[in-house]
């Protein structure tokens, strides 16, 4: 395989794996808004249940004839009201537990990213770089072999002369 080639498809790899990890990014990203804007619906809906209790209790307090039926109904409201937080609860534990597996997925998968590139960056050094640097010196070495062998062996007047003067 061309070396060229090599690092198109090495390239390519990487800008896959990139965008499969900006995708997950996103992807958590949206995840949090989606229980930032859960997490305000109960919040209002705290209030409002609180509301539906103080009421409850007023009516007690007004009427003891209607005792039992408003006693019957805060009851009721106030399951409901634990039913939900406890539903919320869940909620919210289930996805802090799958946005930590996803945040864990993503370290992973960075981590074999890097371990890649860095593989991929030392196969290109043994495999393309160190050759090249061996054929330079080779080919340095021949150069001048010739250019000793090419060289006269009596200096010229004008070398002979240029290095008298750097002498004087």
């Amino acid at each position: 395989m061309n070396p060229d080639q090599l690092l198109m498809v090495m390239a390519g790899a990487v800008i896959v794996a990139a965008v499969a990890i900006v995708f997950q990014a996103l992807l958590l990203f949206g995840m949090f808004r989606s229980m930032k804007a859960l997490k305000e619906q109960v919040m209002a809906f705290i209030p409002q249940a609180e509301a539906v209790l103080h009421r409850a209790d007023k009516a007690i307090e007004e009427t003891t004839a209607q005792w039992k039926d408003l006693s019957g109904k805060a009851v009721g409201v106030i399951d409901s009201a634990q039913k939900q937080l406890v539903r919320v609860d869940e909620v919210l534990s289930e996805a802090t537990s799958r946005a930590k597996v996803q945040m864990e997925r993503v370290e992973m998968v960075l981590d074999d990213t890097i371990g890649r590139v860095h593989n991929t960056v030392m196969q290109l050094n043994n495999g393309v770089l160190k050759p090249v640097k061996e054929i330079n010196g080779v080919a340095a070495g021949v150069r001048a072999a010739f250019q000793q062998l090419l060289r006269s062996k009596r200096p010229s007047v004008a070398q002979a002369t240029a290095d008298e003067e750097m002498f004087i």
